[in-house]
């Protein structure tokens, strides 16, 4: 993964993650990835947000337009944009495991501690 995909990626609420994850099901157009992502993620982006990560994901190569579809101008996930996903999901889930190793093993502990 280059470094600034990687940074454009942390936070699992972050636009461009969002959007690539909504790709990953196959080509949308930017009304279809607005309600996708609330539907999935529970987040409505502008589309001011919506159209700079599509910007900024294009200029990355790891999305690109496709045929427009009825004045509609669908995006498609490509290659790179797949395998930076599933890097940057492969990381989240190796923090969640670190998370929740920990959180096991203070069970008990904060539980006590609370009043």
């Amino acid at each position: 993964m280059n470094k600034k995909s990687s940074q454009l990626l942390r936070r699992p609420n972050d636009p461009p993650l969002l959007l690539l994850t909504s790709l990953a099901s196959g080509p949308k157009h930017g009304y279809a990835l607005l309600k996708d992502i609330e539907e999935f993620a529970g987040v409505t982006l502008s589309p001011g947000t919506l159209y700079g990560a599509i910007t900024r994901l294009e200029e990355l190569g790891l999305i690109e337009p496709v045929a427009e579809v009825e004045r509609r101008r669908p995006y498609r996930i490509t290659t790179d944009g797949r395998q930076v996903l599933r890097e940057v999901t492969t990381e989240m889930r190796r923090l969640a495991d670190v998370v929740s190793r920990v959180f096991d093993s203070l069970r008990g502990v904060c539980d006590e501690a609370e009043p």
